[in-house]
């Protein structure tokens, strides 16, 4: 097998300022595109402006470098952490080429590369690209794994041409999951939704471009499947398995994971359990992601997301005035005020898959985990690992909602901060993955 190439989306927006560092190429054309343009989405086609001339052309354009390795493009205002707090725009620079194609009556700008050139960036973009090199090897083999695991997943949707839906939507339930079946035009997004990638932009220092080159074709496999390998920031102390966070999938690979080197005292871990859940997300167990090294953290925390420091164990406040406004905004419904959060299904780290939402007016069951976290947060609640506390004026209806959780993202697979601190524990790159996907073997594919 030889190394593939990725297609990521980095932009969308109907006007997209870019520059072409080099000498650039259209369909093999004598003519040599170089500078700053602007590509407009118009009528249903794309538009492409230098100032001088305007070009236009069909559903998609790409532009390729004649020389891969010292030309470059740069797009302006990406947008980088989209509806989480840190949201933000950037300039962001990149290798390969430079793909427009139009995608539900908007402009789509899409970088086309290897995939281990694809990796450095995203290894870069996750985290600190001077963080140890064991964890970074750990993490480019499950970044590797996944965005290989994704292209096979995507093929099989479309030769068997099957019907992919993430949503069970009734009277009583909303539930509903978020992964990577939306995009058909490209392999990947750039962003948090499927891994973050901001190009060379990030490409510092370089214990990240030695991960990568010295774990060249590696991946995570599983009954000689490519690994569907996920990660998230903190675990809160247990792995989540898949299928309570995305589609009703079971992956041996992905199941409950107590994140330390044995399993705390004192606690029924049994977390589906309602009292075995409230104790441990009220406590402060020991793991691997729960620390406060300022060393650690900053291999894994970019700058934006520094601005989060209790993530093993977290407390949100929402008085009833934010949180029925909240709810009612972030789901299109009217609950009226609302009266009660009621955990209905909780996972193997306690984090809730089901979460009855009792209002004044409406009752509706939610889920999962993302959707639950999307409807209580302006952003995105730190995880669905909380218990809820409400403060009782007077009357039927509180005056104040108390979440008192654990964890930062789904908790799947390798906990970010939890394999940073195994790294500076001395463990290699190889006894983090296994320690995280167990079952799992290491394969070199190409």
């Amino acid at each position: 097998m030889s190394e593939p190439v990725v297609s990521v989306a980095i932009l969308k927006e109907n006007k997209i300022d870019f520059e072409l560092y080099g000498e650039f190429s259209i369909d093999e054309s004598n003519v040599d595109y170089s500078g700053k343009y602007t590509a407009r989405y118009e009528n249903g086609k794309i538009t492409i402006s230098n100032g001088d001339t305007t070009k236009t052309f069909g559903k998609e354009v790409v532009f390729t470098p004649d020389d891969f390795e010292n030309e470059s493009f740069l797009i302006r205002d990406v947008i980088i952490g989209i509806q989480f707090h840190w949201q933000q725009k950037e300039k962001q620079r990149f290798l390969g080429s430079l793909k427009f194609l139009i995608e539900d009556d908007t402009l789509c700008a899409v970088n086309i590369l290897p995939v281990e050139d694809y990796l450095t960036s995203v290894i870069s973009s996750e985290m600190n690209a001077n963080s140890s090199v064991e964890f970074l090897k750990a993490h480019a083999i499950i970044s590797r794994s996944w965005l290989l695991a994704q292209i096979d997943k995507h093929k099989k949707i479309e030769a068997d041409s099957e019907e992919y839906s993430s949503k069970i939507e009734n009277e009583e339930e909303l539930i509903r999951w978020y992964d990577r079946e939306d995009h058909t035009l490209y392999d990947v997004c750039a962003d948090d939704h499927c891994q973050r990638y901001q190009g060379i932009t990030k490409l510092y220092a370089h214990n990240a471009q030695t991960a990568v080159l010295e774990t060249r074709g590696l991946i995570l496999s599983y009954d000689n499947r490519i690994c569907d390998a996920r990660f998230s920031k903190a675990c809160g102390g247990i792995a989540e398995s898949f299928e309570n966070v995305w589609e009703p999938i079971s992956h041996p690979y992905l199941t409950k994971v107590v994140d330390y080197k044995f399993d705390p005292d004192g606690f029924n871990l049994n977390l589906k359990d309602e009292k075995a859940a409230d104790t441990w997300l009220r406590n402060d167990p020991p793991a691997f992601c729960n620390t406060h090294d300022e060393k650690i953290l900053s291999q894994v925390l970019q700058d934006y997301d520094k601005e989060t420091t209790d993530f093993y164990r977290w407390k949100v406040e929402l008085t009833q005035k934010e949180i029925s406004e909240l709810i009612a905004r972030k789901s299109g419904i009217d609950f009226g005020e609302i009266v009660d959060l009621v955990p209905i299904e909780r996972g193997d780290s306690g984090r809730l898959i089901k979460l009855k939402v009792i209002g004044t007016k409406k009752t509706l069951t939610i889920g999962k985990e993302l959707e639950i976290r999307r409807i209580l947060s302006e952003s995105h609640l730190y995880s669905s690992a909380f218990v809820v506390d409400k403060v009782q004026d007077d009357g039927d209806v509180p005056s104040k909602f108390i979440l008192t959780g654990g964890g930062w993202g789904h908790g799947v697979g390798l906990c970010q901060i939890g394999a940073a601190v195994m790294s500076e524990k001395g463990y290699n790159f190889d006894e983090i993955l296994l320690h995280y996907f167990r079952g799992a073997e290491i394969k070199k594919i190409y």
